[in-house]
Formats: structure tokens, C-alpha cells, sequence
């Protein structure tokens, strides 16, 4: 098994705690969908309402602390919602970012990560240094040889100016860091908690063009056994299974109040 006993408590009771703190919660939007009331009924229209609420949660909160859960013992330092962030960058690093983008978007070069740090790294700490927005980093690890990890985490399907928005954060991130430190052994990247497209293949090809797909992006398994090693990702499947079960009747017992009285 890749994941402790406590490591697999520690998931079940976050995922838990989480579900039934929103059930305590938990009261239909005030939004008037008579139609739709109507036509599937008071209780599945709050089941839906509340599904959505978690499928929200999951990719703001819960991935990411779950996935800090599983790196601690594979890493010196694991913390989600990383805070110890620099918010100064250089403006000749700033014009560096912008031919890199301007370059991929225009397809006059291919995506290359590490050329793309070293490039920003060499001006990182030249110019005028200018504060800017602290960035929030979703999960940040530092691995035993000191390289520094910066995931992003995005569950939705981006669309292309998404995907330039985020290339462009990824290059900020390395120069923001660069700013403070020379020479940091540095990754940034997106991490994808799941394959949306399953059973096919993540459909990567969005991001061909503006990511160095092996060296900035990482979907599901790649992910999570990533973190915590081979079969992680199936562990952890088996986790949230075990949890829905669990409170299966629980849930059910909230949405029946919904359900129009005969």
C-alpha cells in the first residue's frame, strides 16, 4: 500500500467532516426554477444543488489538502495553501514573460520549460524590483534535494485565454521566486486532480502550443502517484468510495425531506 492507516483516517475523516458540516448546512437556493421543480422535483433540484456545492468544494479545498496529506512523508515540506510566497518581481523579467507568451502564441517557438526558467532566471534580480499581487500557490513541496514544487490545481476544461492566463502565472511564479533567490531548483506546473475525459485520454492538445506537457502538467495518476507513489491514485479512489458509502443513508435522509409529501 502506498498510503499509512493514518494517512487513509486522516483523507476519510477531512472528507467526512466536510459533507456533514455541509448537511448541517445545508438549505435549497432561494432561486425560483419552477419549471424544473415541477418537472424532476424539490428533492433531486436540492440534490443537485448540493452536488454542485461539493464538486466546488473539491476543487478549491479538498484536493488540495488531500494531496498535501499524501506528499508529508515523500518530502521535506508539504503545505497547501502556501502563504511563504515573495510578491516582488522584475520588470526586465516581466518583458522576458511577454516575448516567451507572445513567441508560443504565435507558434514561432515550441514550449521548453527549463529554457524558459533559465531565461527568466538570469534577469530575475536585474531591473526595477515592483511589488505585485501575492500569489496563491495551492500546494507547494520542497523534495529532499531541494527542489521546489509550485502545482496549481484546475479541475475545469480550460479554454485557450485560460490556458494563456495560466502559462503566463507559471513563468510569473519562477520570476517572482527568482527575485529573492539566484539559482532555486524550481518546478511550476497544473495538476489535475482527474481525467475528465475518461476512459479516453486527457485531451492535452489544448495545451500544446503554450505547455511543455511532460515538464508543467500532471492529470490524475501521474499526479497523485506523484505524491505518494505507485497506486496512490487507486488508494485514494478507494478512499472516497468507502466514505460515499458510509454516509449514503445520511445524505438520502436530508434530500427525502425534500421529497413532495402524498
Amino acid at each position: 500500500m502506498s498510503l499509512s492507516n493514518q494517512q487513509r483516517e486522516q483523507i476519510a475523516d477531512l472528507l467526512k467532516g466536510t459533507i456533514r458540516r455541509k448537511l448541517s448546512a445545508y438549505s435549497p437556493e432561494s432561486n425560483n426554477m419552477p419549471f424544473h421543480v415541477r418537472l424532476l422535483g424539490q428533492d433531486r433540484m436540492a440534490l443537485f444543488s448540493f452536488i454542485q456545492s461539493i464538486n466546488t468544494t473539491l476543487g478549491t479545498s479538498i484536493f488540495e489538502q488531500v494531496a498535501a496529506i499524501i506528499a508529508v512523508p515523500h518530502f521535506r515540506r508539504a503545505i497547501n495553501q502556501y502563504k511563504d510566497f515573495s510578491n516582488t518581481i522584475s520588470d526586465k523579467a516581466q518583458v522576458v514573460i511577454q516575448r516567451i507568451v507572445d513567441d508560443l502564441r504565435a507558434a514561432r517557438t515550441r514550449p521548453n520549460k527549463p529554457a524558459e526558467i533559465a531565461e527568466i532566471l538570469q534577469v530575475a534580480k536585474t531591473g526595477t524590483l515592483k511589488k505585485v499581487k501575492r500569489p496563491r500557490i495551492d500546494l507547494f513541496l520542497e523534495s529532499r534535494d531541494g527542489t521546489e514544487y509550485y502545482f496549481d490545481l484546475k479541475t475545469a476544461k480550460p479554454n485557450i485565454d485560460e490556458i494563456v492566463g495560466f502559462k503566463r502565472k507559471m513563468l510569473e511564479w519562477v520570476a517572482i521566486r527568482g527575485a529573492v533567490s539566484p539559482k532555486p531548483k524550481i518546478y511550476t506546473g497544473l495538476a489535475i486532480p482527474y481525467n475528465p475525459y475518461e476512459p479516453q485520454p486527457y485531451d492535452r492538445w489544448t495545451f500544446q502550443g503554450m505547455f511543455d506537457l511532460p515538464n508543467e502538467i500532471k492529470v490524475a495518476e501521474e499526479f497523485w502517484d506523484f505524491l505518494g507513489g505507485k497506486n496512490t491514485y487507486e488508494e485514494l479512489l478507494q478512499i472516497f468510495e468507502d466514505v460515499g458509502i458510509e454516509l449514503r443513508s445520511e445524505i438520502d435522509a436530508k434530500f427525502a425531506s425534500f421529497a413532495p409529501k402524498h
